[in-house]
């Protein structure tokens, strides 16, 4: 299956590669791909799937009104495409926060075979092996960590609250704390999201990133005539990544937005919330 991708090319980085597994097409990492033999890792597509209606096809949302057995069909066919174990996913509990949980082997299948034990919960961390830890999105920032040293891995859910509230360096901390990680050995990806010319946010969200960022939020926001911004989450995440001390030759940035890619990817901009999740998988092998 070729899919034609409309790109925002980074400069000096690779953009992102797209993959099919059994009919199911997902994006991967260049930089992850050189870590196989340690994690697994990808990001799907709204392709692949058996929803139906706005959900078409591969949502993986169980709070979009879809019927649960199609979800759980959609988690079956994206595990196989990336060789990963239904019945150990653990998913996370997203409102908006920086709460990491720290994942452990009795929270496998975590809301897929098992009820969630836990709310609010926008970041997961484990150093168990053939735990996949999955997020859901649909325009908000994905942050992938793979610690090769400590053999230790992290999946978060950045969006503009997220983002404001320095989601990925919360993330790099908590991995800190609970395996020994060091910023500058991890490797980071900012995944599939909105991009700038995209994310139209209000004064009240620029003034939280100005107060945030300071002197650089001026190259993350665009003034517009009419009194609103375009926000820059990519560049916003890149900047909490390198000022965390992650190094610039293991951060890779996404080349896809969402909303420019709404055939192959749901944006909640681009459908006006008439959309499925898309998810990201992060497992160590």
């Amino acid at each position: 299956m070729e899919l034609v991708w409309k790109r925002r090319p980074q400069e000096g980085k690779a953009g992102l590669n797209c993959c099919e597994r059994g009919g199911v097409p997902f994006l991967s990492f260049p930089l992850l791909e050189q870590y196989e033999s340690l994690v697994s890792h990808g990001f799907s597509t709204r392709l692949g799937g058996v929803s139906e209606g706005c959900l078409s096809s591969m949502n993986l949302g169980f709070s979009r009104g879809d019927e649960r057995a199609r979800v759980l069909e959609n988690y079956r066919r994206m595990g196989r495409a990336l060789s990963l174990p239904l019945e150990r996913m653990v998913l996370s509990s997203q409102t908006h926060t920086t709460n990491v949980r720290v994942v452990t082997e009795e929270d496998g299948g975590s809301g897929i075979s098992n009820p969630l034990c836990y709310e609010d919960v926008d970041g997961l961390i484990t150093n168990v092996r053939n735990l996949p830890l999955v997020t859901v999105y649909a325009d908000c920032v994905p942050l992938y960590f793979v610690d090769p040293v400590h053999k230790a891995i992290g999946l978060s859910h950045s969006g503009w609250r997220g983002t404001v509230n320095r989601m990925g360096e919360v993330t790099l901390k908590a991995m800190e704390k609970a395996y020994g990680t060091r910023a500058w050995e991890v490797l980071a990806c900012i995944g599939p999201s909105i991009c700038r010319d995209c994310y139209e946010v209000s004064l009240d969200v620029a003034e939280a990133f100005r107060a945030a960022f300071g002197s650089v939020a001026e190259m993350l926001l665009d003034e517009k005539p009419d009194g609103k911004f375009q926000l820059d989450l990519w560049e916003a995440n890149r900047q909490i990544l390198l000022g965390a001390g992650v190094r610039e030759e293991h951060l890779s940035v996404t080349d896809i937005c969402t909303c420019c890619n709404p055939e192959l990817l749901f944006s909640h901009r681009a459908s006006k919330g008439r959309r499925g999740n898309l998810a990201a998988f992060l497992c160590l092998k």
